[in-house]
């Protein structure tokens, strides 16, 4: 992206510096006293502060993002998960939305966080300062299993904090603190709906809590109910249009083209919704609704691509999910209790239950499909030509409209239950802080592939023809039967019409279709203690320690029927065995050298039965040379261990397409399989970070901070993409060639591509944090203006083998904008709070290794493509809300309503492809850009 234009997306920023609602990087502790807000309720003390030192007035030096109770009501979410994913430093999260086609990994339906675009596997998720049981293979913790109602904040520690936190904590911890104090009873209840009438959702609650044994004692009971109806299909205008990424049909090497176009009014020209002859005379002559006979107009053609011509009859990426459905319960409990000062025991359990439901899209045949000319439900006039042509068969594609639409359906409980003490008692003459907790984790899943065809059953109930006298099967004459019961009368086989739109015998369909699933469970034990106390004195203050230790065991296991285990469309579910555990031990020191210099430092020892022994620390400094001014610095190790799903998955098999090279890129559908690498290494981290907070005295209420930021992974663990892998084997590196198996398969494909992760040479990430914020008077009421940023300098990947790929700056798929921001007002008077929202993405690119050019283009290569057009627009969102608190003696109601996106303003268009998932793909980014367009929210919360 041109200097221009992040200049005028920096220039609109600081227009609006001073309208976000305290997503603060500086700490509660940093801001004046006037600035710091009062929470609705007492809450209990914060755990993670970017340290294990517990000091009262210590600023870390890890820079550190607080988000308040009135931070997360300001954006009315339908969960806190939505909110936190709005951080700029959080980008590229798994969302129900985004994550619907991961049927085979597990993970659709899961809210996750992804700081820095690193990956989720690097962000620690913890509850109030504890690990959490993930929610798939990938050790994943599903915020949405987190009681909602009780979350009184939220901290993000962005930088590195394995050495105090432990491993995983690569590019940061994103720690959900609850109220565990809560006295009375509260509801709430909201429901929220698109401006289209569609996307309905609701959500309830209700909290209990109680003192009991004058008030040494403390019960706490939640229960949440949520429902989201789903959006099936992309009733949008946006998604009409046929934009794609694809080959450029007037392509060839050398002519000065580009290789790659994108375009509007695509589709494709290898199948349509009831069925295309794509070889031979009859080449074109498709079916439509009740078998009727046309001739494809193919516009323009590359294979699997037409421009123009009849491309809205081979449109079919509205057949998934906009928005899946979801019906998720909670429920909560904890109970402590104050023995002594020094002793306070507690214990929690939590169940968490949802289903998660979404459409897939449709079964692809992309001329892949053989059709003997003696087909039975083949029109006389088409056999007749093919007689006359002296053709015995042809080939043929189809995206099987009478198969109907594959729907992906996930259940998962999730238990938690957690016993533990804390505590303070006298130490070297000052307050010593301990706790120490035992946590047991059970997550099982039931993931389904519901609607799912079997590759044999539909290729014999294809091959349908006209039975002779005297029959195997016994019939009249001229039955229609299937080829295959000719000479195996009991296989079951229904025959089916597979030319034209509901034409088919539901119950040939209901033979050749399966509701596959994978039965998993996931287990994590957790045994962990810390303690904290002051030591020598200095003359700036004491040297403060803590010290901790924790042990942690994951585990898998499942189950899959043998017959949903291989030949099918896709799904072909294996379970996954395996184990493994962590010992690990950390000091931290804290020396306060001088009045305005702190130093910090932290060393921790992890032992991994699968890797061995890694040792990770952690040193930092921060100084406030005069009042106002204060800077940080930290210079950390960090690592993480491969997880479950990276080491033990058994293999789980899909059908797709890729582009061929050895074949004139044409499309060839291939069976991709993934698979653990138990010989996985764990990933190493070093990173730094430099920031400075100004505070002056001369403009009362007004703080700001920037930070930079450095990570460099090494033996970074991850895996390539099938196109990724045949094109480099295509340009001669043999590595990959491997993982390429041809030949028939027992997934219908005569082609497997192998994609299992591996220990890439490095990654590094670099960017910028930028926060203010500022709170005055006005007349009756305050006004908070506040801002968030973060500046994506580089974000590089690198295997040793191809050149590094920077994803900085790419709003594709699996990149990240080169900067986001977020600017909140809010205004409070009296029982009104009202919050202006603004939230900025900026344009980018679809690869930042494409050369664009349309004409005199240099040679394109796999790894430096040239394209037409390789820009992405950016997009700016406006939210609203409002609040009003009404009082009834001693009963408190709050009523609120919010709009997101209240200039209903479309995603821009991303173009997918050319080959994959592409053609089913809406015609953006889901990950990035607000999909449904304008949605309002309306609520309730009362308070006896």
């Amino acid at each position: 992206m041109s200097g221009k234009i992040i200049a005028s997306h920096i220039a609109l920023a600081a227009s609006l510096l001073f309208t976000s609602n305290a997503m603060a990087q500086v700490q509660q502790g940093d801001l004046p006293e006037d600035m710091q807000e009062a929470p609705e309720t007492a809450v209990t003390p914060i755990v993670v502060t970017g340290t294990r030192i517990q000091r009262d007035g210590y600023s870390a030096p890890t820079p550190l993002t607080v988000l308040s109770i009135q931070d997360i009501n300001a954006s009315a979410p339908a969960n806190v998960a939505d909110f936190v994913n709005q951080i700029p430093s959080v980008v590229g999260s798994s969302t129900p939305a985004n994550s619907n086609l991961n049927m085979s990994s597990g993970t659709s339906g899961l809210n996750t966080i992804n700081l820095r675009g690193l990956g989720t596997s690097r962000t620690l998720v913890l509850l109030n300062g504890q690990r959490s049981v993930g929610s798939a293979l990938g050790g994943q913790v599903d915020v949405n299993t987190f009681p909602q109602a009780l979350i009184s904040g939220v901290e993000v520690v962005t930088g590195g904090a394995s050495a105090a936190y432990g491993s995983d904590a690569v590019s940061g911890v994103v720690n959900f603190i609850l109220n565990e104090d809560y006295t009375g009873l509260k509801a709430s209840a909201d429901m929220g709906i698109s401006t289209y009438g569609d996307a309905a959702n609701r959500k309830f609650d209700v909290t209990f809590g109680t003192p009991f044994a004058d008030g040494r004692g403390h019960i706490l009971l939640n229960g949440e109910l949520a429902v989201r109806d789903g959006l099936d299909g992309v009733p949008r205008d946006w998604n009409n249009q046929g934009w794609y990424q694809i080959n450029n049909p007037d392509y060839a090497p050398g002519n000065g083209a580009p290789e790659r176009l994108i375009i509007d009014k695509a589709g494709l020209s290898l199948a349509t919704p009831g069925g295309l002859i794509t070889t031979g005379p009859l080449r074109g002559t498709y079916f439509g609704q009740g078998g009727a006979i046309g001739q494809l107009d193919f516009g323009v053609v590359n294979d699997p691509w037409l421009v123009g011509g009849d491309w809205r009859l081979t449109q079919v990426n509205d057949t998934q999910s906009l928005d899946p459905a979801e019906n998720r319960k909670n429920i909560f409990g904890r109970i402590s209790f104050e023995i002594a000062p020094w002793l306070n025991v507690f214990a929690q359990a939590s169940y968490s239950r949802s289903v998660n439901r979404g459409q897939l899209g449709i079964h692809r045949n992309q001329g892949n499909v053989t059709i003997q000319a003696d087909n039975a439900f083949l029109p006389d006039s088409i056999r007749n030509q093919l007689v006359a042509a002296n053709q015995t068969s042809f080939r043929f594609g189809t995206t099987n409209a009478d198969l109907g639409i594959r729907t992906n359906e996930t259940k998962r409980g999730v238990q938690r239950y957690v016993v533990g003490a804390d505590g303070e008692f006298d130490l070297f003459g000052s307050v010593a802080r301990w706790d120490a907790y035992i946590q047991k984790g059970i997550a099982k899943t039931r993931e389904s592939a519901l609607g799912i065809a079997n590759n044999t059953r539909l290729t014999q109930a294809t091959d349908a023809v006209f039975a002779p006298a005297g029959n195997s099967l016994g019939v009249t004459a001229g039955t229609i039967v299937c080829r295959s019961s000719l000479t195996a009368p009991s296989n079951g086989c229904i025959p089916l019409n597979r030319f034209g739109t509901n034409v088919a015998d539901p119950n040939a369909v209901d033979w050749i279709l399966g509701d596959l699933y994978r039965l998993q469970r996931f287990e994590q034990n957790v045994y962990a203690a810390n303690l904290s106390f002051d030591t020598v004195q200095l003359p700036a203050g004491a040297v403060a320690v803590a010290i901790g230790g924790e042990h942690r065991t994951e585990e898998v296991s499942g189950y899959v029927e043998d017959q949903y285990q291989s030949g099918w469309f896709t799904g072909n579910y294996l379970p996954s065995f395996g184990d493994y555990s962590v010992t690990e031990g950390y000091l931290e020191l804290l020396v306060p050298v001088l009045d305005s210099l702190d130093l910090n430092g932290a060393i921790r020892a992890t032992d991994y039965s699968t890797s061995g022994f890694v040792t990770t620390w952690k040193v930092g400094a921060s100084f406030e040379p005069f009042d106002g001014v204060r800077f940080r610095a930290t210079r950390s190790r960090d690592i993480r261990a491969p997880n479950l799903a990276e080491l033990y998955t058994a293999g789980s098999t899909r059908s797709n397409t890729v582009l061929d090279p050895f074949n004139n890129n044409q499309s060839a559908p291939f069976a991709g399989t993934a698979t653990g690498n138990p010989n996985l290494d764990p990933e190493k981290a070093d990173q730094w970070g430099v920031g400075v907070i100004f505070q002056p005295s001369f403009v009362p209420g007004f703080s700001a901070s920037v930070d930079y930021y450095d990570i460099k992974i090494k033996d970074a663990i991850d895996s390539l993409d099938a196109q990724t892998i045949i094109d480099r084997c295509f340009d001669g590196v043999t590595q990959y060639c491997s993982a390429i198996v041809r030949g028939p398969n027992e997934y219908g494909t005569n082609l497997q591509i192998f994609e299992s992760p591996f220990n890439f040479a490095s990654q590094r990430a670099r960017g910028l944090d930028f926060e203010t914020s500022y709170r005055t008077e006005i007349g009756s009421g305050s006004l908070t203006l506040r801002g968030i940023a973060t500046f994506y300098l580089e974000n590089t990947l690198d295997n040793g083998l191809d050149p590094a790929v920077d994803i900085s700056g790419q709003n594709s798929s699996g990149g990240n904008p080169e900067f986001l921001y977020r600017l909140t007002a809010s205004y409070a008077n009296g029982p009104l709070r009202l919050n202006l929202i603004g939230r900025g993405i900026s344009s980018g690119t679809y690869d930042n290794s494409f050369i664009e050019c349309t004409t005199g283009c240099p040679a394109s290569t796999s790894t430096a493509r040239t394209i037409n057009t390789n820009h992405i627009n950016g997009a700016f969102y406006l939210d609203a809300s409002a609040y009003h608190d009404f009082s009834y003696g001693s009963t408190d109601l709050t009523l609120f309503a919010s709009v997101s996106n209240l200039l209903d303003k479309d995603p821009p268009v991303v173009g997918s492809g050319p080959a994959g998932s592409a053609y089913a793909t809406p015609a953006t980014n889901q990950s990035l850009y607000d999909l449904l367009g304008r949605t309002f929210r309306v609520g309730a919360k009362i308070n006896f």
